[in-house]
């Protein structure tokens, strides 16, 4: 039997979990990582600890599952995106904590881009739009703001990576600087349609092209673990690269134009294949590099919603209508519907398709008659009603260019285990919502990148021969009255984007 090492890097903890060759989940380990706020909007971890605790959930996952480093067939990656290190070749110590995907502190600069006309280039390059969400603005900031990192960075002294790479250097002990696709598609400097770092954007902000890493497809053999790492003198292939969103759609078995996935967490990441065409939205979503199992490009649009599962948080922590999160489903269900009650989750604005950073959280629809459980109903209703506006644009996109149409949504992530949720979506959608029977696609998919890149696997149909779902929630909705939904719901987006 062969075992894969899939290590998955997030925003709040480390995790390691060991699948076999039938994809099933053998062992787990998992640590919470410490989150830093210097002041606010800045958003920072250490990225000594973030390696120090993969490293050890590694180790725990394989003691769990009764193996050995030898047993290991090859080693696979995913990480939180964005988030950026920069530290030095020669000791490997970082020059600073790093800078989150969350972070901020960098919004200034993003305007100062748009100003000097820089939007359309970078749109056309990399599919993103200017924004402080992803790395290249984040490693600007380190090279002007830490003493000597600029003058450094120019004599090819410091090494720039997102998690995956930093990860790549300390599981080689620094053999290797590299990263995949379809993390250098996140960083706003990567030009998805050649597959290589922008000159043009580089020079536009001042980055050294000596500071960044070598990019490879995703699933790719990029070296082996340094001896003894895991408490064995053992060397192991380190196989798989991806971040997190695109090893979920990987793990999802959506590998041809029309699958998506979404993922319900703190926030809602809705992903589409879109095969070797990127297609260029014109309905506020992100065109980005799927995982790549060559060197042909694939790419996926991307939609993300910033509060999803954490409305549930806020109805514990901030209305305190639970005391748990598991009790929202039961408060929910016991009312037969919300009310007429709809909630705007727009706690920090909203996302993608709306693009409004200004919207603020609104309830509509109050009466005498309504209670903490028709709050609770429309909180839950909310993250489907984002998700389902998601995939409208994306259905939108799609039909403008050559993509597929959706018809099935694969669902992953914390929230996805609740029934009333998912039959809410589907009835929105007007498409089944199937939860798959491993719901760690992220580890997942970042194990069958690897495993195909030492042989486990011998092609994509293999993998989707193997992908089984758990449950499949078929709408009964009729449809005139899920548009009178979205109706209602686009109309309470309006009320909650209103000028304060």
């Amino acid at each position: 039997m062969s075992y894969l090492l899939a290590l998955d890097q997030g925003t709040s903890s480390s995790r390691s979990i060991v699948f076999d060759a039938e994809g099933r989940l053998v062992a787990m380990s998992q640590r919470e990582l410490r989150q830093i706020y210097p002041q606010p909007g800045w958003v920072e971890h250490d990225a000594l600890e973030i390696w120090q605790s993969q490293q050890a959930t590694a180790r725990e996952a394989l003691s769990s599952a009764g193996l050995k480093p030898s047993d290991l067939t090859a080693v696979g990656l995913s990480n939180q995106r964005e988030t950026t290190v920069l530290w030095r070749r020669d000791t490997g110590q970082p020059i600073a904590n790093a800078i989150v995907w969350q972070d901020r502190r960098t919004e200034p600069f993003c305007a100062e881009l748009r100003e000097r006309g820089l939007e359309d280039l970078v749109r056309r390059r990399t599919g993103l739009v200017i924004d402080a969400y992803f790395s290249a603005t984040k490693l600007r900031w380190l090279l002007d703001h830490v003493p000597g990192a600029r003058a450094q960075a120019e004599r090819g002294e410091l090494a720039f990576g997102t998690i995956d790479s930093w990860l790549l250097w300390q599981l080689t002990a620094g053999r290797v600087h590299a990263t995949d696709v379809s993390n250098a598609a996140r960083t706003m400097l990567f030009d998805i349609h050649t597959n290589d770092w922008d000159a043009e954007l580089l020079q536009a902000l001042d980055i050294p092209r000596a500071v960044l890493p070598q990019v490879h497809p995703s699933s790719h053999v990029y070296g082996e673990t340094g001896a003894a790492l895991f408490g064995e003198q053992a060397s192991v292939p380190i196989g798989g690269v991806a971040g997190d969103q695109q090893a979920a759609l990987f793990g999802q078995a959506c590998f041809t134009p029309g699958l998506a996935k979404n993922t319900y967490g703190t926030g809602c990441f809705m992903l589409m294949h879109t095969g070797a065409q990127a297609q260029r939205s014109t309905n506020g979503l992100l065109t980005t590099s799927a995982a790549q199992v060559d060197p042909q490009p694939q790419y996926a649009l991307e939609g993300g919603v910033f509060i999803g599962g954490a409305v549930v948080q806020w109805l514990r922590d901030g209305l305190r209508a639970i005391h748990a999160s598991s009790e929202v489903e039961a408060l929910a269900q016991s009312v037969p519907d919300a009310g007429g009650v709809l909630f705007v989750p727009a706690f920090t604005g909203l996302g993608a398709p709306y693009w409004q950073p200004d919207a603020r959280g609104a309830i509509v629809g109050l009466t005498r008659g309504s209670s903490a459980a028709h709050i609770a109903r429309a909180a839950l209703e909310s993250i489907a009603f984002q998700s389902a506006a998601l995939l409208q644009a994306m259905s939108r996109d799609a039909a403008s260019g050559a993509a597929a149409r959706v018809t099935e949504l694969r669902v992953d992530g914390g929230a996805c285990v609740n029934n009333l949720l998912m039959q809410f979506q589907a009835d929105l959608l007007g498409i089944p919502v199937v939860r798959p029977a491993v719901v760690e696609t992220t580890a997942l998919g970042a194990a069958y990148l690897a495993g195909l890149a030492t042989g486990v696997w011998k092609n994509l149909d293999e993998l989707s021969a193997q992908w089984r779902a758990e449950r499949r929630f078929l709408p009964t909705m009729p449809r005139e009255r899920a548009a009178e939904h979205m109706a209602r719901w686009e109309h309470a987006v309006r009320q909650a984007t209103l000028p304060a």
